[in-house]
């Protein structure tokens, strides 16, 4: 099992870094491989950081031998992917929508297909968007055909449709404890659904 939590968060050391990282910390704990990207990083070297739908279908050649492949290989290993956002007018990063428009490639290859997704966000307030932030996260996922998740387990709850919590998030319990209950849902449906992932890698 390999765990991939992408910060979406402009912010290296931020809200939406340190939510992520203390969702990975329960991951961990079980001995399954995980590693946080940050997806400024993966933008940083490339020549156009948005998708110009330069080829069709796409071939990548946008971001060939870039940071940004590295982030999308790692990708192709995950069996499940964390997936978090500060709130940015109701709706995710401009750094995250970037980056993930980016994944067409990903898409045509099929390469996250059945893999279990999650969706974290954090606001400024209590009630700041959080939830259509994690719905945004959850359509994108949709769209490669990932395994959505909530922060919903049989040791805790039915959940809802994520983690979410307010800045700062290292004061909001409530928050970092469905993260790691997300964490939790993500890793048991990504043992799960392994031999899905399987088939996709044979064909």
């Amino acid at each position: 099992m390999f765990i991939l939590a992408l910060n979406g968060s402009p912010r290296r050391e931020g809200n939406t870094a340190f939510l992520l990282n203390n969702a990975l910390e329960e991951i961990k704990a079980t001995g399954v491989e995980t590693r946080l990207v940050q997806v400024t990083d993966g933008l940083a070297d490339v020549k156009n950081p948005y998708c110009l739908y330069c080829s069709t279908p796409c071939d990548g050649r946008c971001y060939k031998n870039t940071r940004l492949a590295e982030m999308f290989d790692l990708m192709r290993r995950a069996d499940g992917i964390l997936m978090g956002s500060p709130v940015y007018f109701g709706t995710v990063s401009a750094q995250l929508k970037s980056f993930w428009d980016k994944t067409r490639l990903l898409r045509r290859e099929k390469y996250l297909l059945n893999v279990a997704g999650g969706a974290l966000a954090v606001g400024g307030s209590r009630f700041g968007g959080q939830e259509t932030t994690l719905r945004a996260l959850q359509d994108m996922m949709l769209c490669q055909g990932m395994i959505v998740v909530g922060d919903a387990h049989r040791d805790d709850d039915a959940g809802h449709q994520g983690a979410c919590a307010q800045q700062p998030a290292t004061a909001d319990l409530p928050g970092l404890a469905r993260s790691r209950i997300l964490a939790r849902h993500v890793l048991e449906v990504a043992e799960a659904t392994s031999l899905l992932r399987r088939k996709r890698i044979d064909a």
